[in-house]
């Protein structure tokens, strides 16, 4: 976790402890079900830890909030976002029972007591939450479809309610034809791998 250490130094001692045990955690369930490419596994810190980290460069997730976490795959972003916030509810949602399954086994082993799993399709759940996020599940019409009864109606933060997506610098032109209000930031505004060149976070308010 050298990676994340030098980006986020105050982080605490047990945020450092629970995301120094996630990885072989997670490296482990991905031998039993690709959670992601065997390829990618050497990646793991810099292509899924710290890029679902981004959002907390973004935003502070406040004591008492409700984040959802719509096609979570493997846990990505929903697991360290819990970690760095344990004030923070966090849901975790996909449609896919061995991946929800192998998430709970996660949180479980890492006694992470503000998250859980849910297998449904996130149109489905029953769920009022302050923000949505997603790593390029979908298309945003199809985010925007999935979870405009999602939302609490009161905003408790400086930024708007509403979706939180980590997409690729070209899809700010889907963004824009939405004809709605959205912020785009780049991630090397954040990170100085090259990982990040095209990467970017994506907001789009949806109260």
């Amino acid at each position: 976790m050298n990676l994340v250490r030098h980006y986020f130094p105050h982080l605490t001692s047990e945020q450092i402890t629970h995301l120094e045990a996630l990885a072989p955690l997670f490296l482990s369930w991905n031998q039993r079900i690709n959670l992601i490419s065997r390829k990618d596994e050497e990646h793991l810190e810099t292509r899924h830890i710290l890029h679902s980290l981004s959002i907390a460069r973004f935003i502070t997730f406040n004591p008492g909030a409700t984040v959802a976490d719509l096609g979570t795959g493997g846990g990505f972003p929903g697991l360290p976002l819990a970690i760095l916030f344990p004030e923070t509810h966090f849901v975790l949602v996909d449609s896919i029972g061995k991946k929800i399954r192998a998430v709970q086994a996660m949180i479980d082993e890492l006694g992470l007591s503000n998250v859980r799993a849910v297998q449904s399709r996130f149109e489905d759940l029953d769920i009022k939450a302050d923000f949505v996020t997603s790593r390029a599940v979908a298309p945003f019409q199809d985010l925007i479809k999935w979870t405009r009864n999602s939302f609490q109606k009161e905003n408790k933060h400086v930024i708007k309610n509403g979706l939180i997506c980590l997409k690729g610098r070209s899809d700010e032109e889907e963004a824009r034809l939405l004809k709605r209000p959205y912020t785009l930031v780049s991630l090397t505004e954040y990170f100085q791998e090259d990982f990040f060149s095209e990467k970017a976070l994506i907001h789009i308010p949806i109260i």
